[in-house]
């Protein structure tokens, strides 16, 4: 099995219906599936200058972090954590998502109109620890703006 047809099940098994899920993905690859967050994986929504930023750190010391959405406006980037971490989630700017909420999420390795990869799933499960995401943020926020990057 390929790396996007891996990602594509791991990602539809959080949908109510898997299978209507990929097919739907099947028909319009281009497309995009609202997917609950809180099953497989919650969700931190950073501001883009923050979020690119933090997303240079986690690069620098992880082989590879879990998922890593953005808008196509990169106002706003989203790290795949575990589920369970939206609920403890303290943050000024930082928006959690969890059981209760849903993400728009593009087929994997494709973009959308509104939203693309930044780091596609893997389909193995890999996320980011919310730990070192936490440390890569403040080390992030402490440093210099990204060139070109939006503000965060």
């Amino acid at each position: 099995m390929t790396g996007r047809k891996t990602a594509v099940h791991w990602l539809a098994s959080a949908a109510p219906d898997p299978e209507a899920c990929r097919r739907a993905w099947e028909r319009d690859p281009l497309g995009v599936a609202l997917l609950p967050a809180g099953r497989a994986w919650d969700v931190l929504i950073l501001p883009g200058g923050l979020g690119h930023r933090t997303l240079d750190v986690l690069t620098r010391v992880l082989d590879r972090p879990g998922p890593v959405l953005a808008d196509f406006g990169d106002r706003r980037v989203g790290f795949f954590v575990p589920p369970g971490t939206a609920a403890h989630w303290l943050g000024t700017g930082i928006r959690a998502a969890g059981p209760g909420t849903w993400i728009v999420v593009p087929h994997p390795g494709r973009a959308a109109r509104s939203v693309r990869w930044l780091v596609a799933p893997d389909g193995a499960g890999t996320l980011t620890d919310p730990m070192l995401l936490e440390l890569a943020m403040h080390e992030a926020a402490a440093g210099p703006t990204r060139p070109g990057g939006a503000g965060g």
